[in-house]
């Protein structure tokens, strides 16, 4: 039997900076495209991109507009699940009821924005 290692190159500390950076810039990429709705919460928490394995929950939901700390944690409160909670680390039954509760969510619109139906005949 024969071992065989592989050799790295360059210190580890810049090796490790180097992938900190690639996770950095990859995570704004998609925060960038969370936020300008080309992609959704759900599909990036039932996909779980290679980005996101470390990245907390709070951190993904605030990406999208019009979502700020409060309303993340308010969120957070009907799974429940803690906002420091990884995306990596969320069971399937948990990744299942964040994206249903977000889809839900997001396609209805509040009572206040609703127009009533005869107003638009109205109008």
């Amino acid at each position: 039997m024969t071992a065989t290692a592989t050799v790295a190159h360059g210190p580890q500390h810049l090796r490790a900076l180097q992938r900190a950076n690639e996770v950095r810039l990859a995570r704004a990429e998609l925060k960038r495209r969370v936020s300008s709705g080309e992609l959704t919460v759900s599909e990036v928490v039932l996909t779980v991109p290679w980005e996101t394995e470390s990245m907390t929950i709070s951190d993904l939901l605030t990406a999208q507009r019009r979502w700020g700390h409060t309303r993340c944690r308010r969120f957070l409160q009907g799974v429940p699940m803690s906002e420091s909670k990884t995306v990596g680390s969320m069971t399937a039954r948990q990744r299942n009821a964040i994206a249903s509760m977000l889809d839900g969510a997001t396609s209805t619109t509040p009572a206040a924005v609703r127009a009533p139906v005869g107003a638009l005949a109205a109008a």
